[in-house]
């Protein structure tokens, strides 16, 4: 069999240094495409766009009506449009020829070829859901503008992107088949080949592609024996328990994953020669398959742990051997009680939020403690008590329509979301029925019913956008009383968590000492803050003008990147300012500041205590913002939604 590798001279396939997990997992999807896809996880700089781009030059050529020709690499934008993803009524073909006519899109071009998304984090969550859905089926479906159309679309999708740009929810993260975490290796030897090959690369490309070509041909020709021998690889019953006690163990949701391992599986045994798929097959699919399927909580970090592998392997092992899983002796029935359970405890009194209620602290004892040193600048810092249970956060909505990314907080007018009016035509968006009324107004007039230029009417939409949060959490000596900063960070973790859910870019500042300092600059990366905040230290007097200024400052100058991203600044503390000279004066000054840039605020009122100064509730007013009691922060305990201005 021979295999002709395409002409075109980009970096090959074998002359990649490394990356050997990245390598395998597109090798098995080029195999299997009905594995689903990969997802390439890692820091800029890592080689994931180039490993992808080779990858094409390996696959089988596509026979299509014109003849045999190379399989495709088709990259997709990330502003591309519904219609240019699975295509469109070809409006030309109408107009010219009055046919109602299919024009195709990128996904019908990428048919036996491969589909790059790079970025794939920041692509819309209703187009990756297309995406995954084409590459799970084969085929695309297009119901729309009048008519149906069906194409076959068997690709091999790919997306890469860096974490630190922001997750994909969980629930797409499932739907990929496979993942890979990828970084630069540290071994010097390694590295330094990297540098030489990319230096002769750069010098002549075609020379340098020359050397490995052999060695692409070779892959290609095993990748499309393996293709062909598919179908005759078995997968035996025990190794399909095998793989379903493995996805138990692990604890993963839904039956995906057992589908997935099995294909990889049996792709893998095609890769070796084998002709049917075992232990080894299992477990290098189960490494590719398990690292995202573990994250129960967006904050959850990825990856498998191997001695975690090592052990599932065993008792996977056992189970296939017996034919199931055996009852653990040790482990009580639910009608025998273990006699060392002390039975019910005194869960204390009730909390809401997961967070200390007001009113169990006291004041007097909080003075006592920033006057014993709390406060003061020299107090000997200390780390905060971990987060207190978390809960679902309310809505903090900045009031007003903007026009910023797509996301799910703030409403916004956008180019899709619920027609709200008819507007000037811009050549997007059509509202036919305004256009048509705009017509018929016209008919006296012109004397026949016509539709011109003049009369079409867009339609403006309405749907959400995701803002720009700043957090200002106060960690100053006063909120380090009782532990109370536990209660706050459990609640900015619930806020983090519901920014990731509202597609959000967030930054977090602290308040401690004499200044404010920005611990994570803005950043669509959610785990990243809460990284931050398990190793926040308090202690120290409140900065409180020092915080907003700096907030300020933040946002300023994050509009100069993104003018159309809206900024809601939301303040946790109790109010009381103590650095400086006349502290709550000028507290009351930065606020100002902050309302004269236009930026909305929500204060979060962090004040505990039978007697209550009052001190976060004026901040407030100053702010012209929105304001809600810490306890109140919950979705479940109170309902409605928190909006940062009147």
């Amino acid at each position: 069999m021979t295999h002709a590798v395409s002409a075109e001279r980009g970096f090959p396939f074998s002359a990649i240094v490394g990356q050997d997990q990245l390598r395998l997992a597109l090798i098995l999807c080029a195999i299997h495409p009905g594995i689903g896809g990969v997802l390439v996880r890692g820091e800029k700089g890592t080689a994931k766009s180039t490993v992808v781009r080779a990858l094409a030059r390996l696959l089988p050529p596509v026979r299509s009506q014109e003849g045999p020709r190379a399989a495709r690499l088709v990259e997709l934008p990330v502003g591309a449009t519904e219609d240019r993803v699975v295509g469109s009524i070809d409006l030309e073909r109408v107009l010219r020829d009055g046919e109602r006519a299919f024009q195709p899109g990128l996904l019908a071009h990428a048919h036996e070829g491969v589909l790059y998304v790079d970025e794939v984090n920041l692509l819309h969550d209703h187009l990756v859901d297309v995406l995954l859905d084409a590459a799970a089926m084969g085929r695309v479906h297009v119901e729309r503008d009048g008519f149906s159309h069906t194409h076959p679309a068997r690709f091999v999708l790919v997306g890469t992107m860096n974490p630190e740009e922001g997750e994909l929810r969980p629930q797409l993260l499932d739907r990929f088949g496979l993942t890979v975490d990828v970084s630069a290796s540290r071994d010097v030897g390694v590295r330094a080949e990297v540098i030489r090959r990319r230096l002769e690369y750069e010098r002549d490309p075609d020379r340098f592609a020359a050397r490995f070509d052999g060695q692409d041909t070779q892959l290609a020709e095993r990748i499309a024996i393996a293709r062909d021998a598919l179908d005759s690889v078995t997968l035996p019953d025990r190794e399909v328990r095998r793989i379903a006690s493995l996805c138990a163990e692990f604890g993963v949701d839904g039956m995906r994953a057992d589908l997935v391992m099995a294909r990889t599986a049996i792709a893998h045994a095609a890769w070796r020669g084998a002709v049917e798929a075992g232990e080894d097959d299992i477990r290098a699919a189960a490494e590719l398959t398990l690292p995202h399927r573990q994250r129960r909580d967006p904050f959850d970090e990825p990856g498998l742990d191997q001695n975690q592998l090592d052990d599932a392997m065993t008792k996977a092992a056992q189970d296939a051997d017996s034919g199931g899983p055996e009852p653990d002796p040790d482990d009580p029935g639910p009608d025998d009680p273990d006699p060392n359970d002390p039975g019910p405890q005194d869960p204390g009194p009730p909390t809401s939020g997961g967070h200390t209620p007001p009113g169990s602290g006291d004041s007097a004892a909080e003075s006592a403690d920033e006057s014993t040193g709390g406060s003061s600048d020299n107090a000997p810092e200390r780390k905060s008590a971990p987060p207190q249970g978390s809960f679902r956060a309310r809505l903090l909505e900045i009031p007003g329509t903007g026009e910023g990314a797509p996301g799910r907080r703030s409403r916004a007018r956008s180019q899709r979301g619920r027609i709200v009016r008819p507007a000037a035509f811009r050549g997007r968006a059509l509202h036919v029925p305004a256009t048509i009324l705009e017509a018929a107004a016209q008919l006296r007039s012109r004397g026949r019913f016509s539709v011109r230029p003049t009369d079409l009417r867009g339609a403006e939409h309405e749907g959400r956008e995701g803002n720009l949060v700043v957090f200002v959490v106060d960690a100053s000596g006063s909120m380090a009383a009782r532990d109370r900063l536990s209660a706050v960070t459990g609640a900015v973790v619930s806020l983090l968590r519901d920014a990731y859910q509202r597609r959000d870019k967030v930054a977090v500042i602290t308040l401690r000492g004499r200044q404010a300092e920005l611990v994570l600059p803005p950043t669509s990366s959610i785990d990243i803050a809460v990284r931050r905040l398990d190793s926040l230290r308090t202690g120290g007097r409140t900065p409180l003008a020092e915080g907003l200024v700096k907030a300020r400052e933040v946002v300023l100058r994050e509009r100069v990147r993104d003018a159309q991203r809206r900024a809601l600044v939301v303040l946790l503390t109790d109010g009381r300012a103590t650095a400086g000279a006349e502290p709550v004066k000028r507290a009351h000054r930065a606020a100002r500041l902050v309302v004269d840039a236009g930026i909305a605020s929500v204060t979060v009122d962090c004040e505990h205590g039978m007697v209550r100064l009052g001190l976060a509730a004026d901040l407030s007013r100053h702010l012209q913002g929105g304001y809600v009691r810490l306890a109140e922060l919950s979705a479940d305990a109170v309902t409605g939604v928190v909006r940062a201005a009147a």
